[in-house]
């Protein structure tokens, strides 16, 4: 009876000491899969990839073919305005768009070759449309400071909340905290841009963030140059004052080109 206490103590004494010291996962290794099968995968800046079960969505994708080449065929493209880092032709002609729809502001529409404007919906802020099985509305961004006016005038940009099987998935694109970002209602993810003298401060991102409250949030769409925002801070901001927000990290930087 003794010899069997001692070698199952010593079993025991094995797996306590075999136990990892630190459970938390590195910003690599976060799920990317949600409760509807939805896979997020950050490509780089404000360039994302949604997988659900039956559709593919590309945002604002750059950085030519090769920063897709693992990823599934599109079967909706979003374009939030006509700037570089979000609309790119060359990167929209390089993909395999025989089963794509791409959905943009006139803006962006009116910027197209006309091969890429014969598979383009136009939808504009506040319109919303459904694709394939996804409701698409198109949110104002646009800045507030008068300074920065000049960078995105209101009208021209679509930020973009989806819904997809009841989950509710807002994109900000290049806006400062406006009005229409602190009116959402129900959010469960939340990507939100914040660089200067482009976008918002870290401040100005938290304190819309708390208030319209999703149960998490991404912040992308950080660096830029000259300043790059301090997303830790930015964080801090966050859970210090509502500890229910979950706030995610996720690789948009892998070559760190911004």
């Amino acid at each position: 009876m003794k010899t069997v206490f001692s070698i199952a103590l010593c079993f025991f004494v094995i797996a306590c000491k075999e136990k990892p010291k630190n459970n938390s996962l590195k910003k690599e290794e976060i799920p990317k899969t949600t409760k509807n099968n939805i896979n997020i995968i950050p490509i780089e800046h404000a360039s994302a990839v949604l997988e659900t079960d039956n559709t593919t969505l590309y945002i604002d994708p750059v950085g030519g073919a090769k920063a897709f080449i693992n990823q599934k065929d599109p079967d909706i493209i979003l374009i939030t305005d006509i700037h570089g880092d979000h609309l790119n032709i060359e990167t929209l002609e390089s993909l395999p768009l025989n089963k794509a729809i791409i959905i943009a502001p006139k803006a962006v529409a009116d910027k197209l070759p006309e091969k890429l404007k014969g598979i383009t919906n136009i939808v504009n802020n506040g319109e919303s449309k459904d694709f394939k099985g996804i409701n698409i509305k198109a949110i104002p961004m646009y800045n507030l400071r008068e300074e920065a006016l000049k960078f995105h005038q209101k009208g021209r940009g679509n930020g973009y909340l989806l819904t997809i099987n009841k989950e509710r998935i807002y994109f900000s694109g290049d806006t400062e905290d406006i009005p229409e970002m602190r009116a959402l209602q129900n959010i469960d993810k939340a990507f939100i841009c914040m660089n200067l003298p482009y976008t918002m401060t870290e401040e100005s991102a938290a304190s819309a963030v708390l208030e319209f409250k999703p149960k998490q949030v991404y912040p992308y769409h950080y660096r830029g140059k000259p300043n790059v925002s301090d997303v830790a801070k930015f964080k801090k901001i966050v859970q210090k004052n509502n500890s229910k927000i979950e706030v995610i990290q996720l690789d948009w930087y892998p070559n760190n080109d911004y």
